[in-house]
């Protein structure tokens, strides 16, 4: 019976050890804590995160799935070299904005690290990396734009196919 009773005492603290452990246990570690290595090399290569769904959820595919796709979808040459100038231009328009987000994280964790926060720094900081957050989310956003024009409505309908996303035939149709 007592040893029943230790048993159940080291399982149960076991379960309590368990059930405290966070979502963010591990998180300590990084260099900048808001961001994960992968969020980090995302941002340094320029990459969506999806930032883009609005707009490739309502049948306006990005420059980067379609150069993916090209050849499932029937690109055209001059299509498949204005979607690289397009995805290039996006690539050198977001990974300055990548950095300087990364920039930013970094100087908000170490107002923290430092323990110099204070609610006007934190205000400072935080107002500066949404407007980061907001200009790289446009800039991926209006590529998302671009893209669609240089498409035939077929493409787009494929496109949706090839992603999974056109349940019943539906068709998205797009001012030229």
């Amino acid at each position: 019976m007592y040893r029943q009773f230790c048993l159940a005492i080291v399982f149960a603290a076991a379960a309590n050890a368990a059930f405290a452990q966070t979502p963010y246990t591990g998180m300590q570690a990084r260099p900048i804590k808001a961001l994960s290595d992968q969020q980090v090399a995302d941002l340094q290569a320029g990459r969506g995160m999806g930032l883009a769904l609005a707009a490739e959820l309502n049948g306006y595919p990005g420059p980067s799935h379609l150069l993916e796709l090209a050849n499932q979808l029937g690109l055209s040459d001059d299509q498949q070299r204005r979607i690289q100038g397009l995805f290039e231009a996006m690539k050198a328009e977001a990974i300055p904005i990548g950095e300087r987000l990364i920039s930013q994280e970094k100087a908000l964790d170490t107002l923290f690290a430092t323990h110099t926060a204070t609610p006007e720094a934190i205000a400072a900081a935080t107002a500066m990396i949404g407007d980061t957050q907001a200009k790289l989310r446009a800039a991926h956003l209006k590529y998302h734009l671009s893209t669609v024009e240089l498409l035939q409505p077929a493409q787009v309908q494929r496109y949706a196919e090839l992603r999974g996303y056109a349940a019943g035939g539906e068709q998205h149709h797009h001012p030229r």
